[in-house]
């Protein structure tokens, strides 16, 4: 049980460490970092072929 607590000591030391050594270079965006999203936002086009019609008569 010591040795979780010594782990937890340590893995806050160095994440505390890391923040403030790193200040606000730190990207906390996940996925998105590095994404063009420029193509997500264009407008949908029209679609190419005309959709089958359930309505045909038989």
């Amino acid at each position: 049980m010591w040795k979780i607590l010594v782990a937890f000591i340590i893995f806050a030391a160095v994440a505390l460490t890391l923040v403030f050594n790193m200040g606000d270079k730190i990207d906390m965006q996940g996925e998105s970092a590095g994404h063009d999203t420029s193509a997500e936002h264009a407008e949908p086009t029209a679609p190419t072929a005309p959709a089958a019609s359930d309505t045909e008569k038989k």
